[in-house]
């Protein structure tokens, strides 16, 4: 990890860019640029583990990086991909605790810090930013809960079908493996392999040159939105 040098008004920009600080007064924005250091990591980087403390609230400038957390035998599930204009480490920052959460860069990326001793001084200080606040955490765990039901609900294929609907066109091949997947449904890659083919066979999807496509729509959305 290295860090960037970068000017005042790439600073205020990135911030205005963020759902947290895009319409907060600039004065408030000067403040928290004071506060804010741009970080380069290599592909393969480990950002933090679970358990580290916590710098301060990221914000993915350039690149890609995973969330993930680790089973006691190794096992690997992906809570999440983040991609650029993405926030993380939320809870942390805000609730002054230790990261749950390892995160490790997918490719070379750049990632804005905000420290968390600011943050917390305008969650006092601040009404409007606290309410900010509290309307991104109550987006967060309304998205955890519909996580949470759909692997309590949904067999692989449905929830396989699902997140291919939820990836960017542009970025559906081999910027997720099999085994990335795997992971990010909380199954192994042989399931995964198996609801490919399935999804294949019914005429949903093709998958050329590790790239999935949907093929038809109608019957696509049968799988992503089961009855």
């Amino acid at each position: 990890m290295k860090i960037i040098e970068t000017t005042f008004k790439e600073k205020i920009e990135a911030l205005r860019g963020n759902e947290y600080f895009d319409d907060l007064p600039e004065s408030m924005l000067k403040e928290i640029a004071a506060n804010t250091q741009l970080r380069e990591y290599q592909r393969g980087d480990v950002l933090f583990w679970e358990g580290d403390p916590c710098d301060g609230l990221f914000i993915v400038e350039q690149g890609s990086a995973k969330i993930f957390r680790l089973s006691p035998q190794g096992r690997q599930y992906i809570v999440r991909i983040l991609q650029e204009k993405d926030t993380f480490a939320e809870v942390p920052a805000f609730d002054k605790g230790t990261n749950p959460v390892n995160v490790e860069a997918l490719e070379n990326c750049r990632m804005w810090v905000i420290d968390s001793d600011k943050l917390h001084e305008l969650v006092m200080e601040h009404p409007i930013f606290a309410q900010k606040v509290l309307v991104n955490f109550g987006r967060m765990l309304r998205g955890m809960v519909q996580k949470v039901s759909e692997m309590a609900f949904y067999q692989v294929t449905h929830r396989l079908a699902r997140l291919i609907a939820e990836m960017p066109e542009e970025k559906s091949g081999p910027h997720w493996t099999q085994e990335q997947i795997a992971a990010r449904l909380g199954t192994v890659r042989e399931v995964v392999a198996r609801s490919m083919k399935e999804l294949e066979r019914s005429g949903a999807i093709k998958v050329e040159d590790r790239r999935i496509q949907i093929a038809d729509r109608e019957i696509f959305n049968q799988w992503a939105q089961p009855n």
